[in-house]
């Protein structure tokens, strides 16, 4: 275990039974635990409370993420830190990244927590967006929608997943209330107006960089949605062609390489009618998109992730059998009898409690389609 004194730089492969830090104590936290365990390293949780992450693990800090002594006792413990969500406060992934090494580092978790940072990041890079621009109030909202034109979308700069935190802006939105849906009526929120994309499909690339800048990319998937959340994952995506794979793998990989990410990094895409792309938003952790890699892929992105953060060679990513993921969404993990009995099927929940309707109950990879 790492004492507590400062080493960001620290760049050596990770020991046989070091400790892996995880940030957060959801699925993802949870599969990357065990993808962690089958490679012979240990796993401390931090979170604010008992969570899916925690139930396979006896080390655990349950504390703010802003309780500096309990960073303290955390950093302390682990010898490097990854995340398995983006919105940890910035403060607090800089001041552990001060005294033991940050996997993905603050840099890329700031970036891709806030939709202003993000957005300015790819412009920067030369990476296509739908057209956008700030709005801290309805005025804001109201002048960029005439200028974007209607439909168009307004999302909040941090915070927003699975459809929360955007409004769509018809022809009759009231700017106002749009705002005010978005907001909550809370003080000191800024947003997004994105212009509207006529998409054929959506899909992503997860990319993988290590610490020698070593980059392996998954296969570009499709993604469909339900109420805003994601349902299906078809890999490979069926419309893909070798153009398309090779322009949707060189764009994921320059962002990945530009924003310095060690672990893992998710493109979410829009992919036009014409074949055009256009980043939709970064992800620097394992991605819901990725699950299907757990049985269709030669490496999972679990795997993956933990062999980049701990400093050792990558695996292979290429695709093995045919996979579409389905997640268990709310009470589609009562029919779970259902899955079991198709040979086809191989199964993984997280361990969650409480059915609540649209809450990710775990997944199921129909491997050869």
């Amino acid at each position: 275990m790492s004492p507590l004194a400062p080493s960001p730089l620290q760049r050596s492969p990770l020991q046989r039974g070091a400790v892996i830090g995880i940030l957060g104590g959801g699925q993802l936290g949870r599969m990357t635990a065990l993808a962690a365990y089958r490679l012979g390293f240990q796993v401390h949780v931090m979170a604010p409370e008992e969570g899916p992450a925690t139930q396979v693990t006896p080390r655990r800090t349950l504390a703010p993420y802003t309780d500096l002594d309990a960073l303290a006792a955390f950093a302390a413990q682990v010898d490097v830190v990854t995340c398995e969500f983006e919105n940890v406060p910035a403060a607090a992934a800089q001041w552990l990244h001060d005294h033991v090494p940050v996997r993905p580092g603050p840099r890329a978790l700031a970036t891709c927590q806030d939709r202003i940072a993000e957005k300015s990041f790819l412009r920067d890079i030369g990476l296509p967006t739908a057209p956008w621009g700030v709005a801290q109030g309805p005025d804001d909202v109201a002048a960029l929608a005439a200028e974007l034109g209607r439909p168009c979308v307004l999302k909040s700069a941090r915070m927003g997943y699975d459809g929360k935190g955007q409004v769509k802006l018809g022809p009759d939105t009231d700017p106002a209330a749009a705002w005010a849906a978005m907001a909550g009526h809370a003080a000191g929120v800024q947003g997004v107006v994105e212009g509207w994309v006529d998409f054929a499909w959506e899909g992503s690339v997860i990319v993988a960089r290590g610490l020698d800048g070593q980059m392996a990319a998954y296969e570009l998937v499709e993604n469909r949605h339900r109420d805003h959340i994601l349902h299906d994952t078809l890999a490979p995506a069926p419309h893909l062609t070798p153009d398309l794979a090779r322009r949707a793998r060189e764009l994921a990989l320059h962002a990945a390489q530009a924003l310095d990410v060690v672990g893992l990094l998710a493109v979410e895409l829009f992919i036009a009618h014409d074949g055009g792309l256009r980043v939709n938003e970064l992800a620097a952790r394992p991605h819901n998109s990725g699950h299907w890699t757990m049985d269709g892929a030669a490496t999972c992105q679990f795997e993956q992730c933990v062999r980049a953060v701990a400093g050792l060679p990558l695996g292979d990513p290429a695709l093995r059998h045919p996979t579409r993921m389905q997640n268990l969404l709310g009470a589609e993990v009562l029919d779970l009898p259902r899955w079991l009995s198709d040979p086809r099927a191989r199964v993984h929940l997280y361990g969650k409690e409480a059915v609540v309707k649209g809450r990710k109950m775990g997944h199921v990879n129909l491997v050869g389609g």
